[in-house]
């Protein structure tokens, strides 16, 4: 996972808010970053995936700090549970942090799409630094 998730972010970033040929006259864009509450809130034996979380963190705000100068900007969205193939286990039972095996919640990804098009919709002067969408009664607040 550490082998795909952050290391190729950066060099993709990096050509898009260092412009190559400074004849370039293109200005101005959008980045939004996939993050995850896990960089917030960690699951049990979730190492990986909330290291590489915690990165696409960092790197978020280094592109939204050196964007600024090429009007740049530079947002995270953190998911949490949405209903994907990828957390169809969650319905079944996942790993709370006492040991036990719950069910989570799943909320519909057409919400999470909705929140990425709502910061997309903002002019360029106008940004989401972060944004947390998650199904209500997911257990995040008070993980742990």
């Amino acid at each position: 996972m550490a082998g795909v998730s952050p290391p190729g972010r950066p060099h993709g970033q990096r050509n898009r808010v260092v412009p190559g040929d400074a004849r370039q006259r293109a200005r101005g864009g959008r980045i939004i970053n996939n993050g995850s509450i896990s960089a917030h809130a960690p699951r049990p034996r979730s190492v990986a995936y909330t290291a590489t979380k915690h990165a696409i963190t960092g790197l978020t705000r280094s592109t939204a700090l050196d964007g600024r100068a090429h009007d740049i900007t530079c947002g995270q969205i953190d998911v949490g549970n949405a209903a994907t193939d990828l957390t169809e286990a969650m319905a079944a039972g996942v790993r709370q942090p006492d040991g036990s095996v719950r069910p989570e919640p799943r909320m519909d990804v057409a919400d999470v799409a909705r929140a990425v098009c709502y910061m997309a919709s903002l002019p360029l002067d106008a940004n989401v630094a972060t944004m947390t969408v998650m199904v209500t009664r997911m257990p995040f607040v008070g993980r742990g």
